[in-house]
């Protein structure tokens, strides 16, 4: 007994080394990690080493645990800022998303299998939500940089669109396994109301556990290196009562994340470094333990219709869910097809296929099958893809700031201060010359292994360290202070344009110097105000507008969204390539008026000519 114990301890931990180092090789060839991760289990499993691991409900409970602890470190990450930005396409594409995916690719797989209606239904509520790993770990790890409003949809999106696939998995398993004739009316109200519930439950208990955690973390004395650990833990305190209660305690873990990663905790940084050791455990393992659980000598007779509806799911049923659900909104047709693209499928999906091998479904073995070819598909596809597609769409924008080397130090006793240390950076602004804004307090300087106060040490050097008192809720300017200069790709070098202008200066003079053939109401305007009126009120950093043959771009917004610098290019890049299957609302109602206008203007022209013929 007791070397079993030792033999399975040294098989896992050599299991979780590997996939750890696997990284490196996997940064070095540009592969999906979370796909080699999954490898790794497959190699390891019954078709590979020969472990035998074929316990459907502990892989499902492993799965589960290690998808809460993801799921609370996302809304961790997540900002309040970012979350209003993408909250209303997010959670558009997280509820109505969804369920348009998966009714699409239900169709898809009734008609392309030997599956009754439920079954297929089922199978298309199984991958019908984006995996939040996968999607943070390509925008977050991956160095792809996007737009701010992209990148927050998509990683809301991924984050909160889990419980409602859950849901919608979890009830049509409930109704095959009872073997009830379905009633669609009595089906879709008792889908409505159990949604209503789950949702309203988890939302409820989210806000609340998030509120407790913040609030308990402020009043017990804790020893520091507790903190981290009583956080994640209460974070899967909420995630276990909730769904108890009957709530989704994935949603409730979210928000929970959402509301704690938003205020002021003791700690913080040691929370933030310790949930993000924790998540990279929580994929590893549970990537791990779902390619132990598959056997790839059971897939080459589901393999060709499971290809196919992967293929169907990344080109025909996301795209075509994503621009419906963007339509409202003002995203270009580059920004939709890139949201489609990234709507990577991963560990959820595999996860909820394995609901119907633990109810004991007829077919639930092949169905996880399919499942778990699907998302080998669409990792290996949509994973591998992911940068150069950005690139070529013109969706890559230069990073905004370099490293930044800064320690936040918390205030014994004091809840809304805290001490910052920085250590200047050759090139950062401060560095040459610019001053600390007057709110900050600087009080102690670093140089040579010599300490001396602030108004004695001069203009800051490169290597000193400086220690600023700040309040908790301090700009992000002072971050970007004493950050380095942004490493830009030679192919982004002429991104923000030839040369400044000032966002201050009336926008009639850019009427005379280039006459790009602006309105009468635009010529009163400011260049600032002119662009964000172009880009329908809000602006954002690398935001691009086009005038006549010149082109403004956002070079950099304050912390209420200000433009506070514009970039002018005389000579605009090539416009990307056009994708014609995506297009957004402003776009389809302008394209109408043309083409009632061309029709009016057809009509009239018709009459001329008859009168014409008529007078003859």
């Amino acid at each position: 007994m007791d070397q079993g114990i030792y033999v399975i301890i040294l098989i896992g931990t050599a299991l979780v080394l590997l996939a750890a180092f696997s990284s490196l090789i996997a940064r070095r060839f540009g592969a999906p990690l979370l796909l080699i991760f999954l490898g790794i289990g497959l190699a390891a499993g019954t078709d590979g080493m020969g472990l035998d691991f074929d316990n459907a409900t502990a892989a499902y409970f492993v799965g589960s645990l290690a998808l809460a602890i993801i799921l609370f470190d996302s809304g961790f990450g997540t900002s309040l800022a970012s979350f209003r930005a993408a909250a209303a396409p997010a959670i558009t594409l997280a509820t109505l998303g969804v369920l348009l995916t998966a009714g699409i690719v239900g169709l898809a797989a009734h008609f392309l299998t030997d599956l009754g209606w439920l079954p297929s239904m089922l199978l298309g509520a199984t991958v019908a939500s984006t995996d939040a790993a996968a999607v943070f770990f390509l925008l977050r790890v991956g160095n792809i940089s996007v737009r701010d409003r992209v990148r927050s949809t998509l990683e809301v999106e991924s984050g909160s669109n889990d419980p409602i696939a859950i849901f919608l998995t979890l009830s049509l398993v409930s109704l095959i396994a009872t073997g009830a004739a379905a009633e669609p009316q009595k089906l879709a109200l008792d889908i409505a109301v159990g949604f209503l519930q789950q949702m309203g439950i988890g939302l409820i208990a989210g806000l609340v556990g998030g509120y407790l955690i913040v609030r308990l973390v402020i009043r017990l004395r804790l020893d520091q290196g507790l903190v981290p650990i009583f956080v994640l833990a209460l974070s899967l305190l909420v995630f276990s009562i909730t769904g108890a209660f009957g709530g989704s305690g994935f949603l409730a873990v979210y928000i929970a994340g959402l509301v704690a990663g938003n205020s002021r905790l003791r700690a913080t940084d040691q929370v933030k470094r310790f949930q993000d050791g924790m998540t990279w455990l929580a994929q590893i393992i549970m990537f791990l333990v779902l390619g132990l659980f598959a056997t790839p000598s059971q897939f080459p007779e589901i393999a060709l219709p499971a290809l196919v509806l992967g293929l169907f799911l990344i080109f025909v049923a996301r795209p075509l869910a994503v621009a419906l659900c963007l339509l409202p909104f003002r995203f270009t047709r580059e920004e939709t097809a890139f949201i489609s693209w990234v709507g990577l499928r991963g560990a959820v999906s595999i996860l909820l296929a394995i609901t119907p091998v633990i109810d004991n479904i007829d077919g639930g073995r092949a169905l996880f099958n399919t499942v778990f070819i699907i998302v080998l598909v669409s990792l290996m596809i949509q994973g591998w893809t992911v940068g150069p597609l950005a690139r070529r769409l013109g969706m890559v924008v230069p990073p905004r700031l370099g490293p930044l080397n800064k320690v936040e130090l918390e205030l014994p006793g004091s809840a809304h201060h805290e001490l910052l240390a920085y250590r200047i950076v050759a090139g950062s602004p401060v560095e040459r010359g610019a001053r600390i804004p007057r709110w900050a307090r600087p009080s102690l300087v670093l140089r040579d292994g010599r300490s001396m106060t602030y108004q004695y040490a001069g203009r800051l050097m490169a290597g000193d360290r400086v220690y600023i008192f700040v309040p908790d809720r301090y700009p992000r300017l002072l971050d970007r202070l004493f950050a380095s200069p942004a490493e830009v790709d030679p192919e982004d070098a002429e991104f923000f344009g030839a040369f400044a202008v000032d966002p201050d200066r009336p926008a009639m003079e850019l009427e005379q110097a280039y006459a790009p053939g602006l309105k009468e109401k635009e010529l009163e305007m400011t260049i600032a105000e002119l662009v964000a009126a172009r880009l329908g009120g809000r602006a954002e950093y690398a935001d691009r507008v086009a005038l006549g043959n010149i082109e403004l771009i956002v070079r950099d917004v304050d912390e209420e969204d200000r433009i506070t610098s514009i970039g002018l290019s005389v000579e605009p890049p090539a416009p990307p390539p056009q994708v014609p299957a995506f297009i957004s609302l402003g776009e389809l109602l302008r394209r109408l008026w043309a083409m009632v206008r061309q029709g009016r203007q057809g009509r009239f022209s018709a009459q001329e000519e008859n009168k014409d013929t008529g007078s003859a």
